[in-house]
């Protein structure tokens, strides 16, 4: 939970309430790191509220889109500044109605508003890429110069920390125990062959001299994990003592996962009861910043 205090001299602005001057009064504050957003035609509303009291604090960029926020530059990321204005406000009911700041609200309903028209939105958009293959998107820089996007063990043109089959061998990564115990150490990652090159990165599983991906017999499918001659052994990519070969004529399509993380800052917030130099607004949740796309990458 973030937690805000103000210590302020003045009037409170509450109507149904009065303070002479000089009084002290304190305002405690208390939101999730968590805000929303809901967007008009023109505008882009951030907000968070809480019950009991029933309370609300909100920010509006005008002329902006959750469209505009997500366009990250070839780094993945967007810093940009907004003016904006802050608002807080009280209500009647303890409980808030739902879709609050997504519809018009009933006058009724707010005991008071107060806004600072005059602050600015600080955003930080952060694209995270990863392949969901369960090998940490940092163990991935396979020769250690920091450069996640140069790592591409089977040349298909995607690296690996986005590629679900590192090796290009038609058997996900994912399936080729690179971590079987969880702990985020890739020693004992399987090594069917023993040949010190872990499965999810060794294109002949087996050490028979026929690539994994050509070790389909039954189906042709891009799937050599269901190909087995012998049962008892499993898969024939896993059987050395079966080399049959069928040439592969496609990679296994792909699927990367994004995720973009949007924080915000706001500065120069001025109220007639309180007064912040910087605020750190929070973290926002939208089911729409986890996205996914397909691709199938050249066969080579």
């Amino acid at each position: 939970m973030r937690k805000l205090l103000y210590i302020f001299i003045g009037v409170f602005f509450i109507s149904t309430q009065s303070c002479d001057d000089g009084d002290i009064i304190t305002v405690d504050l208390e939101f999730d790191d968590d805000f929303s957003a809901c967007e008009g035609v023109t505008d882009l509303v951030l907000f968070k509220t809480k019950n009991d009291p029933s309370e609300s604090i909100s920010v509006l960029i005008s002329n902006y889109t959750l469209a505009e926020l997500l366009k990250i530059d070839n780094n993945g990321t967007l810093e940009v500044e907004k003016s904006a204005t802050f608002y807080y406000r009280t209500y009647q009911d303890e409980s808030l109605p739902s879709g609050l700041f997504c519809s018009d609200i009933p006058e009724d309903v707010i005991i008071s508003s107060s806004e600072s028209d005059a602050c600015t939105a600080k955003f930080l958009t952060v694209l995270t890429k990863d392949d969901n293959d369960g090998v940490p998107a940092e163990l991935e820089d396979i020769n250690g110069n920091g450069d996640l996007t140069d790592d591409d063990t089977d040349g298909d043109g995607i690296p690996n920390y986005i590629d679900v089959d590192d090796d290009g061998d038609n058997v996900l990564t994912a399936d080729e125990n690179p971590d079987p115990d969880g702990n985020g150490n890739l020693d004992d990652a399987q090594d069917t062959d023993g040949d010190g090159t872990p499965d999810y990165l060794d294109d002949d599983d087996d050490g028979d001299g026929v690539l994994t991906r050509d070790e389909e017999n039954n189906l042709q499918d891009q799937n050599p994990k269901n190909d087995t001659t012998n049962s008892l052994i499993g898969p024939d990519y896993l059987n050395e003592e079966v080399n049959n070969t069928v040439p592969a004529t496609a990679y296994r399509s792909h699927t990367i996962y994004q995720t973009y993380l949007v924080t915000v800052t706001l500065s120069d917030i001025s109220l007639s009861f309180l007064s912040q130099d910087e605020f750190d607004f929070g973290t926002l949740s939208d089911s729409s910043l986890s996205t996914s796309t397909t691709e199938t990458p050249n066969f080579n």
